[in-house]
């Protein structure tokens, strides 16, 4: 590492996902658009490959904090989406 910084301004925008489903295609062509691997992807976020591998195939119980690592990388985060119901407009 050489020890040179470079600033950037991150734009950070919340994910707008409605199921663990739509989150983990989310990460995982995010992660392949980017050409990482699991691995490389666990290491940059700071998180386990065990917990990348749990979100890219949709486990219902993750901790929303490592989400947010791996989202981080993406420029994203996770944040509340209104819910549509029947009727609602």
């Amino acid at each position: 590492y050489s020890g040179i910084f470079l600033r950037q301004a991150i734009i950070i925008t919340p994910v707008q996902v409605y199921n663990m489903n739509q989150l983990s295609k989310f990460v995982k062509e995010k992660r392949k658009k980017l050409s990482f691997t699991q691995t490389q992807l666990a290491e940059r976020a700071g998180v386990g490959l065990r917990f990348i591998r749990e979100l890219e195939q949709g486990k219902k119980t993750l901790q929303m904090d490592k989400v947010n690592q791996v989202l981080f990388l993406f420029g994203h985060e996770l944040g509340p989406v209104k819910k549509n119901y029947e009727g609602d407009e």
